[in-house]
């Protein structure tokens, strides 16, 4: 079988540092002979494990101009079904041949004696977060890294014995696990039930902090944000990651975008005008 060539390219010696975009198929084949000027990639691994020379031979060459990172979809950390461990040992294997050393999943739930395909949130209680902890502590022993753990969107909770803020620092804490700061998340659920964004950001734990993701939503209401990744970033969510740099130090961040696709252009202009957006924050941003 013959192997696709690609045109190798030299990588722009300016990327924006710090902003990186998550990885689509939509534009993959423009990322590998343009090889644009991002920070970082981020991936999600169920979309490449398992598909054959092409697939390795793609990624071994983003590996060798990017860094990349990789965010999963299917890990169910918060279910009370077993650990998939034959899939975590094929994680393992994948991150390790890449030599990928971020792995990131949701803070949440997806499966109940099989996946639901939905981001289900977990109910806020210390029978839960020690559940989950366990989970976690399993999880790292497995793929030998620390897992990083995302705050997702919600939009009603199960059981609210620990508010959500206080819930995730015990999980961090915990299990000695990190945070994948979704500063769109934290807005979103702001809106929808009526707490502080800039108290939650100001009171999460800055050391525990790895990355951060933003995306766009959709106002279906005044008080009733969705969290889609399918629009450009709001200005006040811009403002919030503005904060949470100021408070916690600089951290990369990944743009999302996972519906209503643009040009790669596109993307690339949207980073270009959140570089400038978060300007005030001086130079430490861009030494980081």
């Amino acid at each position: 079988m013959r192997r696709r060539q690609v045109r190798r390219a030299t990588l722009t010696p300016n990327p924006i540092p710090s902003l990186g975009l998550g990885l689509r198929r939509e534009f993959l084949d423009q990322v590998l002979t343009e090889l644009p000027a991002v920070a970082q990639w981020e991936i999600a691994p169920e979309n490449w494990m398992g598909r054959g020379n092409l697939a390795e031979y793609q990624l071994d060459y983003l590996r060798d101009h990017y860094p990349i990172s990789s965010h999963g979809l299917s890990l169910s950390i918060g279910s009370q079904d077993p650990l998939d461990e034959t899939f975590l040992l094929r994680l393992k294997a994948f991150l390790d041949r890449f030599s990928i050393n971020r792995y990131s999943e949701h803070l949440s739930y997806c499966s109940v004696g099989g996946h639901l395909y939905d981001l289900l949130p977990i109910p806020f209680t210390e029978a839960a977060a020690e559940h989950v902890i366990a989970r976690v502590r399993r999880v790292q022993e497995i793929i030998e890294r620390p897992l990083v753990l995302e705050n997702i969107s919600y939009y009603a909770s199960a059981a609210t014995e620990l508010d959500e803020l206080s819930f995730i620092k015990r999980i961090l804490q915990g299990a000695d696990c990190e945070l994948l700061l979704d500063v769109n998340n934290v807005y979103v659920n702001s809106i929808n039930h009526g707490y502080d964004a800039r108290q939650f950001i100001r009171g999460l734990p800055s050391s525990r902090i790895t990355y951060g993701h933003i995306a766009g939503h959709h106002e279906e209401a005044p008080d009733l944000l969705i969290d889609t990744h399918g629009a450009g970033v709001k200005p006040a969510v811009v403002e919030l990651l503005h904060l949470a740099q100021q408070v916690h130090g600089p951290f990369a961040v990944v743009l999302e975008r996972d519906f209503n696709i643009p040009p790669l252009g596109e993307l690339l202009n949207e980073l270009y005008e959140l570089d400038q957006q978060l300007q005030p924050l001086g130079e430490a941003l861009h030494d980081k």
